[in-house]
């Protein structure tokens, strides 16, 4: 009983670390993709600039 206990112990701590790692991973792709659309309007906007001028 203690032994299937013990795993169960260890499962949930792995579970909980790669849910975590995943969370994590998730929040590093939607900043990624901000960062991306951010850098396209910036370019759009220099480049309709330097039409202008």
């Amino acid at each position: 009983m203690l032994k299937v206990a013990g795993v169960l112990l260890v499962l949930m701590i792995l579970f909980g670390i790669l849910g975590f790692v995943a969370n994590v991973a998730g929040a590093i792709t939607k900043v990624a993709f901000f960062v991306c659309l951010i850098a396209l309007g910036v370019s759009l906007v220099m480049k309709a600039m330097n039409k202008q001028t």
